[in-house]
């Protein structure tokens, strides 16, 4: 119980600082954009290039995971997104801001699946849904505590001062290092593999993809994942400009409008993992994809600052309620000596693409209205619903797991 409990505080914490780093980007980009003389959209192009990072760097921390192990390497990714968002406080260009937050994506990246394997190995399959539900949390955990340090920093010592902060995360690296053993699945698999000299084992990334059924469950999950974050996106990107619209809402109500949301987003996530380990994965997804759906169509008809609010709350507890899952979920799908390599590379293409989801939001926008943009953002969620009707049970993936290794 006690390495399951310090499993959960590592991986929390270190999503914590991932969101926290994430957000540095939102709260100084007017600031770089003026220190730089930069339009938008090249300031915009350092979350995408962050995104980026993110993927490369989920697929290669992911694979040295499941190769050198889960905790030593998910201390590296810390030390290297701390040390990229330190860099971007010394930053003399906007070419260096691209590397730099490059740098920090590949460890941000990385983090996360090793942070959720860890997770997934240290507690029982019937609480691994709440298990992962407590991590997912530390990304709104990560969002306070930025919006906390903006407040305080920028407006006295600037932009630059707010990423010196970064290097923080090193320090608990090393506490992480120190006071974490290794994960005991991943342990007893290496000595299995080691009494089993004649196995010849595939590259990593090839065996998300080595068969058939393997194949369409890796797209399948990767299409989930990439409606989540499309979806988190396009709404919290675009809707406190959507009410302030066709709402009349200031920008002080909308703020209000955004800690209503983000406080339905953690208790969606709690909920969302008693559901997932008391009635199935299946049952929680298929609940929380057709209730997100429903929820964001009706929600552009919404009028009244109640509604809206209270709206707010209820969009937010489903949409980004079954972020809580996606950890326990792709962990559970793939063998022990490639789930590092399948979560970080199914969970970032997720984000690199779904990451683009505020373009077409904006796009649309532009060109038609609020119910139009909405009724897009029900649609994703109805063919992440197909998608999740597609998976195999996880009690019927024994033959996977026996393809794959």
């Amino acid at each position: 119980m006690k390495y399951r409990n310090k499993a959960v505080v590592a991986s929390t914490a270190g999503l914590t600082l991932e969101g926290m780093d994430i957000m540095f980007i939102s709260f100084a980009m007017s600031m770089i954009i003026t220190n730089f003389n930069i339009d938008m959209a090249t300031g915009g192009l350092i979350s995408s290039i962050t995104n980026i990072g993110m993927l490369a760097g989920g697929a290669i921390f992911g694979i040295l995971a499941d190769k050198y192990g889960r905790v030593r390497v998910f201390t590296y990714t810390i030390i290297l997104f701390a040390i990229g968002t330190f860099l971007t406080g010394l930053a003399t260009s906007i070419e260096q801001i691209y590397v730099f937050r490059f740098i920090a994506g590949l460890g941000a990246g990385g983090e996360y699946g090793i942070g959720m394997a860890l997770v997934a190995e240290a507690w029982p399959k019937n609480k691994q849904g709440r298990a992962s539900s407590y991590v997912s949390i530390g990304a709104q955990y990560g969002v306070i505590l930025a919006a906390l340090l903006s407040a305080i920093i920028l407006p006295t010592l600037g932009w630059r001062a707010l990423f010196f902060i970064g290097i923080l995360p090193v320090i608990f690296a090393f506490i992480v290092r120190r006071n974490l053993d290794e994960s005991p699945e991943w342990v007893a698999a290496q000595k299995e593999k080691q009494q089993d000299k004649t196995k010849v084992e595939k590259g990593k990334l090839i065996q998300l993809v080595n068969n058939p059924r393997t194949a369409f469950t890796t797209i399948a999950l990767a299409l989930m994942a990439t409606v989540q974050i499309a979806g988190y996106n396009g709404l919290m990107i675009w809707l406190p400009s959507m009410l302030q619209q066709s709402q009349g809402l200031s920008v002080s109500s909308s703020a209000i409008w955004t800690i209503s949301t983000a406080v339905g987003m953690i208790l969606g996530m709690l909920t969302f993992g008693q559901f997932m380990d008391r009635f199935g994965t299946k049952t929680a997804y298929g609940i929380f994809l057709l209730a997100s759906a429903a929820a964001v169509f009706i929600y552009s008809y919404a009028h009244g600052a109640a509604a809206v609010l209270i709206g707010g709350a209820i969009v937010g507890f489903f949409s980004n309620g079954m972020f809580a899952g996606y950890g326990a979920l792709i962990s559970n799908y793939y063998p022990i000596h490639i789930r590092s390599t399948a979560t970080n590379t199914i969970f970032n293409f997720g984000r690199a693409v779904g990451g683009l989801s505020p373009i077409l939001v904006g796009f649309i926008l532009q060109h038609f209205d609020m119910t139009v943009a909405m009724t897009y953002l029900a649609l994703l969620y109805c063919i992440s619903f197909i998608a999740m009707l597609s998976l195999q049970h996880k009690n019927k993936n024994k033959e996977l797991e026996i393809k794959t290794a």
